[in-house]
């Protein structure tokens, strides 16, 4: 039976609790995994100098921290970083290649994953294990003589990408990739924290940009597009996330490639029909339509970008589908897409809770 919304869900302190708790760790677990990963044995990575490419091989948010990694090293990263999303290794990896294997900090961490591991150790890369104390890539890693990062066990039940990324980016430092500074590291753990006040539960819907979001959004298709590697990685992240923690689909694209095909869909069956009164109720009036979601980053953004993406909202709005949208801080790339992330782990619980579903039904899934 289809479950329905009620935003009244949304001012309810006992809906949720414990996904909310669990995501205002947040700057908790950034904090720890620091703090392991630059205490762990890392100095192996850059025995034979500067790593040819990094390859991160995981599932999930794992995965995702790989991708969050490329973004805050950027296009200027003098090595392509790359995460593997399928069952092999690309062909090219090779011994000059640097292939870290991340494991799920929620739940277990699928097979393939554990398949590409080994088959890095195989063809003689380097490389290193991450993830909590024990987990099964900690055994490839041992038996390879290889360095591993244990991370902490911070927080709660919803898987965090945080854990993950602090040790993908200290390991690239210690690889010879260049370093994110800690005030870096501090810095994007303070806009975590000013996240937690900010979308908590204790925010009514009116002052609290999560949760408007999620009134925005209720019964559409979410579009969620942006221009920079740091808001396409936000938007994957947006996908998966709310698929993983309520069950609600969405669909990426990016500019410049935006206006040439994605952008479409605003013409085809779940298109706008017109403008749309100010009063118009998309849950109650039924029918599903696209929403653009546009992830904004104005500190990477450049001229073009910007107008590429103000093209698309209006071609939204022209044609009768509602835009959101939300901006990145100007900041370092790592607190920008900090700031992105903390509102989309935010939203997504919240709109979980607003159609009835539990934010936790699949975080100890076996794959």
């Amino acid at each position: 039976m289809p479950r329905e919304f009620d935003e009244l869900r949304l001012d309810d302190p006992q809906a949720g609790a414990e996904a909310l708790r669990a995501t205002a760790s947040a700057a908790a677990r950034l904090r720890a995994a620091r703090t392991a990963a630059s205490e762990a044995p890392l100095e192996a990575l850059a025995d034979d100098g500067r790593p040819r490419a990094v390859v991160v091989v995981g599932a999930g948010t794992a995965g995702r921290a790989g991708e969050i990694l490329a973004a805050v090293l950027g296009p200027g990263c003098p090595v392509p970083v790359v995460t593997v999303h399928d069952y092999r290794l690309p062909g090219w990896v090779g011994g000059h290649d640097l292939v870290v294997a991340a494991a799920a900090t929620i739940g277990q961490t699928p097979e393939w994953v554990h398949e590409c591991a080994v088959e890095a150790v195989r063809r003689g890369c380097r490389f290193l294990a991450v993830g909590p104390r024990d987990h099964a890539l900690a055994g490839v890693a041992e038996q390879a003589r290889a360095p591993a990062v244990a991370l902490p066990h911070v927080g709660g039940l919803v898987e965090s990408p945080w854990e993950t990324v602090a040790a993908l980016l200290t390991a690239a430092e210690r690889a010879g990739l260049p370093a994110v500074p800690d005030t870096a590291y501090e810095a994007a753990a303070a806009r975590l924290e000013q996240a937690a006040a900010d979308y908590g539960p204790s925010a009514e819907s009116w002052e609290n940009e999560a949760k408007t979001a999620v009134l925005d959004m209720a019964g559409s298709l979410p579009l969620v597009c942006g221009a920079t590697p740091v808001a396409e990685a936000a938007g994957r992240y947006f996908a998966s996330r709310l698929a993983a923690i309520a069950g609600y689909p969405a669909v990426c694209g990016r500019a410049p490639g935006l206006l040439d095909g994605p952008i479409a869909v605003l013409d085809g069956p779940f298109g706008g029909a017109g403008p749309r009164s100010i009063f118009d109720d998309p849950v109650e009036n039924g029918g599903v339509s696209v929403r653009l979601v546009l992830l904004r980053d104005p500190e990477d953004e450049g001229p073009q970008a910007a107008r590429d993406l103000q093209a698309a909202a209006d071609t939204a709005r022209e044609r009768g589908s509602g835009v959101s949208e939300f901006s990145a801080p100007q900041a370092g790339a790592l607190e920008r897409i900090a700031g992105l992330i903390a509102l989309i782990d935010y939203a997504t619980v919240y709109i979980a809770v607003a159609y009835g579903a539990d934010p936790l039904a699949h975080t100890l899934v076996v794959r």
